[in-house]
């Protein structure tokens, strides 16, 4: 079996899990989500735990356990205590703030760049050099936060502009002084 797919996903207390029409669906103190699950894969909600259960050993049907049943947990998890990446932005002059449903922030260009909050994502900001997104579904979290670095990624000489929290950036030596 596989060893991911094969673990149960417990089901923590104060969420609700049903399955019916291959959709499985967590309700939960932070909000509801809905996995659509694989037509080969069966589902099993217990009391206290779901099971995914693949039909053969094929390789495909290997592969689609473990995704299945990590789309399960990460569903559950979502519902339960959420998800949130930290952002840190490092330069002189660098900052960010959130105005009136979207994240404005100085990155060293002529202008601000605005960036409308996504609908299901909580954007807050610490303090000016620290931009934590939150949310329920794990995929939106991430492609927020990435969405977000790519307005100045690290550059490598001096280390300058919008990284993960503890993301390490190598630094170049930068040109040699001539004699």
């Amino acid at each position: 079996m596989s060893r991911i797919g094969r673990l149960p996903v417990a089901i923590p207390s104060g969420v609700k899990v049903r399955f019916a029409d291959r959709s499985l669906v967590a309700q939960g103190p932070k909000g509801e989500q809905s996995v659509e699950i694989h037509p080969e894969m069966q589902v099993e909600v217990g009391e206290k735990e779901v099971r995914v259960l693949r039909p053969s050993d094929a390789k495909r049907h290997k592969s689609l356990h473990g995704l299945s049943r990590t789309l399960v947990h990460n569903a559950i998890q979502g519902v339960s205590t959420g998800f949130a990446k930290k952002l840190e932005i490092r330069g002189v002059g660098y900052k960010a703030e959130v105005k009136g449903g979207a994240l404005v922030m100085s990155l060293g260009y002529s202008h601000p760049i605005v960036f409308p909050v996504p609908q299901g994502i909580e954007i807050q900001c610490e303090s000016p050099t620290l931009i934590v997104v939150r949310g329920i579904d794990k995929q939106r979290v991430g492609q927020t936060a990435a969405d977000i670095r790519g307005f100045r990624p690290p550059e490598s000489y001096k280390g300058k502009g919008i990284r993960y929290e503890g993301e390490v950036v190598r630094q170049k030596a930068g040109k040699t002084a001539g004699k």
